[in-house]
């Protein structure tokens, strides 16, 4: 969804040192826009649901898109959320290397946030403690935290709420260096067509090349944070956005995989540097209700 924004200002010690944030403000943030999240879809996201609406061709297709239409707008009430699967909370931390959290550790504070947003916003339990005995942890935590240094004295939190149905189609892959551009486009385009149906179409595509085995992985979550269908900065890397974005949509998957011309909404690609000897690519999938906020204290 689109993010909302709160400025909260704190006092700076009288000798000048860090500024101080609150384990609690960061709790009362993340209860926001887990809540949020859940139940409203932003603008834009809204915007390219009715465009694909007007552009699908196909009738049934055409009838699954405002169907999704009119979801968003009974969960914009406030009456039940978006989906059933109201996701793992995935937490994105960019914090100022001039603040200092007090009151508390960052994951308890996250946690008590999505645990609070757990209960009060009436969300689905989707977390288990341990892979193989599967047993619910019942409030929605622990959250996943990726935590960034950054310059200044502001924290901004970043919030996505990542459905399983989407999440388990998404791959990563070391591909060779030799295999260069068309590589990923290959790999983009068999990971989405091996979906199919399951992620709920349309998608947002969040694709990465570059860094390592784990750096690319995330680097392919957080170009899902991108407001949705703003091109990479890079106008080479923008038309091969475009490009996969073509050729997703002549699939023929179609909203909901029963077929049409409208299979992805957006496709948002990062890049970063990499071993000489490797080309890692990753993709992370997420479905047509993209969830997602944005708060800076």
């Amino acid at each position: 969804m689109g993010g909302w924004l709160l400025a909260k200002r704190a006092a700076r010690k009288p000798d000048g040192g860090c500024r101080a944030i609150r384990a609690a403000d960061i709790s009362t943030a993340v209860e926001k826009l887990a809540s949020e999240a859940a139940y409203h879809l932003g603008k834009e996201e809204l915007a390219a649901l009715e465009r694909a609406a007007a552009e699908e061709k196909s009738p049934l297709g055409r009838a699954t898109l405002e169907e999704l239409l009119r979801n968003a707008a009974i969960a914009a009430r406030g009456e039940y959320p978006l989906c059933q699967d109201t996701g793992l909370a995935v937490v994105f931390v960019d914090w100022g290397q001039d603040a200092h959290l007090v009151g508390g550790s960052l994951q308890d504070a996250v946690d008590q946030g999505v645990r609070r947003a757990q209960k009060n916003a009436y969300l689905r339990a989707t977390v288990v403690g341990d892979p193989f005995e599967r047993a619910n942890t019942g409030d929605g935590t622990p959250a996943i935290v990726h935590l960034r240094l950054v310059p200044g004295d502001r924290v901004r939190l970043t919030l996505a709420a990542k459905g399983g149905g989407s999440e388990n189609m998404s791959r990563v892959a070391m591909l060779r260096p030799g295999d260069g551009v068309e590589g990923l486009v290959a790999f983009a385009l068999r990971a989405v067509r091996e979906a199919s149906g399951n992620p709920c179409p349309p998608v947002v595509v969040g694709l990465a090349a570059g860094g390592n085995f784990e750096r690319v992985a995330e680097l392919a979550k957080r170009a899902l944070l991108r407001p949705l269908g703003r091109p990479n900065p890079e106008a080479r890397y923008a038309a091969l956005e475009r490009r996969i974005l073509d050729e997703l949509n002549r699939t023929g998957i179609g909203p909901g995989g029963l077929g049409g011309t409208v299979t992805a909404l957006a496709v948002h690609l990062e890049i970063a540097p990499c071993h000489i000897a490797s080309l890692p690519v990753a993709i992370n999938i997420n479905c047509h209700a993209h969830r997602h906020g944005e708060v800076e204290l």
